[in-house]
């Protein structure tokens, strides 16, 4: 079967794990032999790890592993198993005083699906290491993506199954930039190239027709549901074949965030931490920036779509697949 999803850019592996107890999960992204990244933050309550070093001001310029995990601020606990599982690999930054692996990552939060007290550990990221392949990425409700929820303007009890998703661009002359995508957003989700809305919220908690969400969102002063800050995001991951620098890669990941804005609304709302990585993973130069970002907007794009439309029901949660009316 073709992969058209991230792990057919040569030197990537992507892995996923799930805890056995509750609802949530750790995605892991490996580049081979590390490579260099940037990252851009737009939404309003981010939950990340490691993005100071990212800065093309900073020392550092390849990080070893990314990962991507549910349980908010407690699943930041990931980075120690990524960090474990690279110096068992003996790959990091070489200091002269033994190599220290470098980590980023971002969390989403799922605790309105998982009420257990049970999040992901240092101990699910070390799995998620380990079952880490350059085999196609699963998509749907798999890793980070299991608890993921979406279309919560008018409460969790209307909302929709979220995941994760990936995605493949082939460019000319064998440019690959690829994406994956963890979606757990406030907003929506809607397909850009047929203008129909893919997920979202519904009528009710018993019903599976979706809200007429911009009629409704011009009788509100503010948004229903009682959400605090933290409680959403989309987060994910850019990775091309070409070579690029910290600088230019912080400007993919910037550019990246249009497909959310394409595939999600609202987004970027005070309520999401919306947070995208960039990596270089390849040697092919001469490829300018800007077209590798706009080739980056479509493949974040695709990546958000087909999470949600994988995702399957949890916890009476449901997915597009039960076919929901707009």
């Amino acid at each position: 079967m073709n992969n058209d999803t991230i792990t057919a850019i040569e030197g990537l592996r992507v892995g996923h794990a799930k805890l056995d107890a509750a609802p949530s999960g750790c995605t892991v992204i490996l580049p081979d032999c590390g490579a260099v990244a940037g990252v851009d933050i737009r939404g309003g309550a981010p939950g990340t790890f490691g993005t100071d070093t990212l800065n093309p001001l900073n020392l550092v310029d390849k990080v070893n592993g990314l990962f991507f995990a549910g349980g908010s601020a407690f699943g930041l606990s990931a980075a120690d198993g990524v960090r474990k599982y690279l110096k068992e690999c003996n790959a990091g930054f070489e200091t002269g005083h033994g190599v220290v692996p470098i980590v980023a990552g971002a969390i989403i939060f799922d605790l309105g699906i998982n009420k257990t007290g049970i999040y992901p550990d240092s101990e699910l990221a070390l799995k998620a290491c380990r079952n880490a392949s350059a085999e196609i990425v699963e998509e749907g409700s798999f890793g980070a993506g299991t608890g993921a929820t979406v279309g919560k303007l008018f409460g969790f009890e209307r909302c929709m199954k979220g995941g994760v998703g990936s995605s493949l661009i082939h460019g000319a002359k064998g440019l690959k930039v690829g994406a994956l995508m963890v979606v757990n957003s406030f907003g929506e989700i809607f397909d850009p190239d047929t203008c129909v809305k893919v997920a979202g919220a519904r009528r009710s908690a018993e019903s599976a027709d979706l809200v007429d969400t911009v009629p409704a969102l011009l009788r509100m002063t503010g948004f229903r549901g009682g959400f605090r800050n933290g409680e959403n995001t989309a987060v994910g991951a850019i990775a091309t074949n070409a070579l690029l620098n910290k600088v230019q890669l912080t400007k993919v990941a910037q550019m990246a965030h249009d497909g959310l804005a394409r595939a999600i609304y609202p987004v970027h709302t005070q309520y999401d931490g919306d947070t995208i990585f960039a990596l270089s993973c390849g040697t092919m130069a001469g490829v300018e920036v800007s077209l590798i970002g706009a080739l980056a907007v479509i493949a974040a794009q695709r990546a958000i779509l087909r999470a949600v439309r994988k995702a399957h029901s949890l916890e009476g949660i449901p997915c597009v697949k039960t076919n929901l009316k707009p």
